[in-house]
C-alpha cells in the first residue's frame, strides 16, 4: 500500500520557487504603488491649482471683494473650501466656493495631519526657486524631499 502526500523534498521545492516569484514580483509592485501615488499627486496638485486660479478670476472679475494691499489670490487654502461671499450677487451672503475638499498630499507620512498643511505653500511675493509663505497662496507644491521616478524630485512639479 503506497501512502499518498507530498515528500518534503517537494515541499522545500515548491516553496523555493514561490519565494523566487515574489521576489521578482514585489518590485513591480512596489514601482505600480509609487506611480499610483505620482499619479494622485499629479492630480491632486491640478485640482488646488486650478481653484486658486479660479478664485484670482473670481476677484479680478469683482465678485470677491478687493481690497488695495490684495493680490487676488486666497490668503490660505481652507478659503478655497469655506468659500467667500459674492459681492455682485444682489441676495446678502451667497458665497463662491472653488473646492469641494482639500485633496491630501499623497507623499505626507501622517495621515492625521489636516489636508492643508500637507502642502508647502507658496505667495505671491516669493521666487519660484524659493518658495516661501505670505499672506497668500499663489501656487502649493508637495513637501516630500523624494523625487519622482522622472528624476525630478516632487518640490518642483
Amino acid at each position: 500500500m503506497q501512502s499518498r502526500g507530498f515528500t518534503i523534498i517537494e515541499l522545500v521545492i515548491t516553496i523555493a520557487i514561490v519565494a523566487l516569484l515574489a521576489t521578482a514580483v514585489l518590485p513591480s509592485a512596489q514601482l505600480v504603488f509609487q506611480r499610483q501615488r505620482e499619479t494622485e499627486l499629479k492630480e491632486s496638485l491640478r485640482t488646488i491649482r486650478t481653484a486658486i486660479d479660479a478664485y484670482k478670476r473670481a476677484f479680478d472679475e469683482g465678485h470677491i471683494k478687493k481690497d488695495i494691499d490684495k493680490t487676488g489670490y486666497p490668503p490660505d487654502l481652507n478659503v478655497l473650501v469655506d468659500g467667500v461671499e459674492d459681492v455682485t450677487n444682489p441676495k446678502e451672503g451667497v458665497k463662491l466656493y472653488f473646492l469641494r475638499r482639500i485633496p491630501r498630499d499623497p507623499f505626507w507620512p501622517d495621515g492625521t495631519t489636516p489636508a492643508a498643511d500637507t502642502w508647502g505653500l507658496r505667495s505671491y511675493a516669493s521666487p519660484p526657486d524659493d518658495p516661501q509663505q505670505g499672506a497668500d497662496v499663489y501656487d502649493v507644491y508637495a513637501r516630500s524631499a523624494k523625487s519622482g521616478l522622472n528624476g525630478v524630485p516632487y518640490r518642483e512639479w
